[in-house]
């Protein structure tokens, strides 16, 4: 697609629950991309039409042809509600799924995945400080890699930090219902969509000053101004109204994908945010 007039390509792995956003522009090319249908670590591999090249979506790095050793430059995305952006973006697009190919996009194809306690397809020997299917909010500033678990961010919606150097600012909301959701529950009977809620991470600066902020209900407040802020970093009410906070590259991946791809991680504690 191109949004903004940037030539993107939308990617996810149901597997890893990882959705990236790429600029498919590469050396003065725009590459089309596709699915191999293969899997590494359980992550999917994509392949691009121009040099048919493989590539690994959770690092947007060629793996295997002519491209290999590239890297496609990722774009901050988010999983969010709909009803988050539509509040936010009264007028912005929405995919159709009318395609004309019969597809029950209300039933998952993976019903009860997330609900197992296995790391889907993966040889990697799962990191056993959180459990396997634990979704975290992961960054990587410069050489330091940090996940915050969700059910840390559950008790802190807001968690003010620095990663390699640099303040960021993790807001979490709940609401946002999972992909995998209706799951199968012990007895083998459907259970309702589960919310597992959202995350954002900025650069907690406007205008050159530096904000800390705290959580509100569903919004979260800087302690300078006392503006009110959505998940999507956006000033909606306040003396900032109308600010918004510079997105920081992060990604909602299950926990064995993150540590898979990322195995020196520093994990967040309570401890940590106390």
């Amino acid at each position: 697609d191109e949004v903004g007039g940037i030539p993107v390509t939308v990617t996810y792995c149901p597997l890893c629950n990882s959705a990236i956003v790429f600029d498919r522009r590469l050396n003065g090319t725009v590459f089309d991309f596709g699915t191999t249908g293969l899997l590494r670590n359980s992550d999917l591999i994509m392949w691009d039409r121009q040099t048919q090249s493989w590539w690994q979506q959770i690092t947007g790095e060629a793996i295997v042809g002519e491209l290999t050793g590239s890297r496609l430059e990722f774009i901050p995305a988010q999983i969010v509600s709909w009803a988050d952006f539509k509040q936010a973006f009264p007028q912005g697009l929405l995919l159709s799924r009318d395609l004309g190919l019969g597809r029950t996009y209300e039933t998952p194809p993976y019903i009860g995945y997330e609900l197992r306690d296995s790391p889907g397809l993966s040889l990697e020997e799962p990191d056993p400080r959180l459990p396997v299917k634990e979704r975290v909010a992961g960054v990587t500033i410069g050489e330091e890699n940090v996940a915050y678990p969700f059910s840390l961010l559950a008790e802190h919606p807001v968690i003010n930090d620095s990663v390699g150097g640099q303040d960021i600012v993790v807001f979490y909301s709940g609401g946002t219902l999972s992909a995998f959701a209706p799951g199968i529950t012990s007895d083998f009977s459907l259970q309702p969509k589960m919310a597992v809620g959202s995350t954002g991470v900025f650069e907690p600066i406007v205008e050159g000053r530096k904000l800390t902020f705290r959580a509100d209900g569903d919004k979260f407040i800087d302690q300078e101004t006392g503006s009110r802020w959505d998940i999507l970093g956006r000033a909606v009410e306040g003396p900032l109204q109308g600010s918004q906070l510079t997105p920081v590259l992060h990604g909602n991946h299950f926990w064995f994908a993150w540590a898979g791809f990322h195995p020196d991680t520093e994990v967040r504690t309570a401890a940590d945010v106390s």
